[in-house]
């Protein structure tokens, strides 16, 4: 990294993480030009950062040089969620996705459809007509909730309303811990989030591995047949399938999608979304693109 145009500065004084935050593509423009490369050096998250941006480099990064990279051992996701695809290597993430990707095809993902079309239209159909100011990235968040604990583990919103609370509630405290000092500690009448968070996954393991137990529909059926590395790697990818990480992000990304063809002078662009399917994919690839739900998920060169 020493040899690439840029600096990284000194620690704290030196992350450039607000000035990314706040326009991410001016801060790619002004460093392109001022160091006339599409690859350069900055410290971001306080961490000396190599930023790609060629469409040659992320191709090179993310598909020809996978095996490059290693899992951190240290990484608090794998603590929290344990060995998953997200944070395997090699032949072992292959076999994983392989496995996997048989799940989200065919007839699997076709006896999802009404399911999804169903939620989508109870969630949202109110949103339109409302006259008043709404957080639309609470609404979207709730619809995130509902089709994950459906789809993943069939648990339906308004078939069992105490269990997907109880759930919700879970993968709230689960993730409040898991963004909090991982440090575990109890004392009386106290709590620190890490620990409360590790208290959520064990109640939530206890269910999902009920579930895999005694559920042979959808989902949480056909991912317990699946040739999986050992016994707990259902349990533990259904722990991240359902967990607030998804909801999070597709609340993220449909809120940036909706600021983005807001207001009056993305008229035009609505109405085309609306009859182009192509170019409503286009505008969705857009937005995850400049605004990504996560940045993160630390892997180690070892080259």
């Amino acid at each position: 990294m020493s040899k690439l145009p840029g600096n990284a500065g000194v620690s704290v004084l030196g992350d450039k993480s607000l000035d990314f935050y706040r326009d991410p593509v001016s801060f790619y423009r002004q460093r392109i030009e001022k160091h006339r490369s599409r690859v350069f050096l900055c410290r971001l998250l306080n961490r000396p950062t190599a930023f790609i941006c060629s469409v040659q480099g992320m191709r090179e990064l993310l598909c020809e040089k996978t095996n490059v990279f290693l899992k951190d051992p240290t990484d608090l996701m794998t603590n929290m969620y344990g060995d998953t695809i997200i944070t395997s290597n090699g032949e072992e993430a292959c076999l994983l996705r392989l496995s996997l990707t048989s799940l989200f095809t065919g007839s699997c993902l076709e006896s999802s459809s009404d399911y999804i079309t169903s939620v989508c239209v109870r969630c949202l159909k109110d949103l339109s007509l409302s006259g008043q100011p709404e957080c639309v990235y609470t609404i979207f968040k709730r619809l995130g909730t509902e089709l994950v604990l459906g789809l993943f583990l069939n648990v339906r919103a308004e078939e069992q309303p105490e269990l997907f609370q109880e759930i919700m509630q879970l993968c709230t405290q689960h993730w409040h811990g898991l963004i909090s000092a991982p440090v575990n500690v109890k004392v009386p009448l106290w709590s620190s989030g890490f620990s409360t968070a590790l208290d959520a996954r064990d109640k939530l393991m206890d269910i999902i591995k009920d579930k895999l137990e005694n559920d042979t529909r959808g989902f949480v059926g056909s991912l317990g047949s699946l040739p999986l590395p050992d016994s707990s790697a259902a349990s533990q990818h259904l722990l991240l399938f359902i967990s607030a990480l998804i909801p999070k992000a597709l609340a993220s990304l449909l809120t940036s999608f909706t600021l983005a063809l807001g207001g009056n002078e993305q008229e035009e662009a609505r109405r085309r979304a609306r009859e182009d399917p192509d170019y409503l994919h286009r505008v969705l690839l857009e937005v995850q693109r400049l605004w990504p739900p996560f940045i993160g998920g630390r892997r180690i060169a070892d080259q």
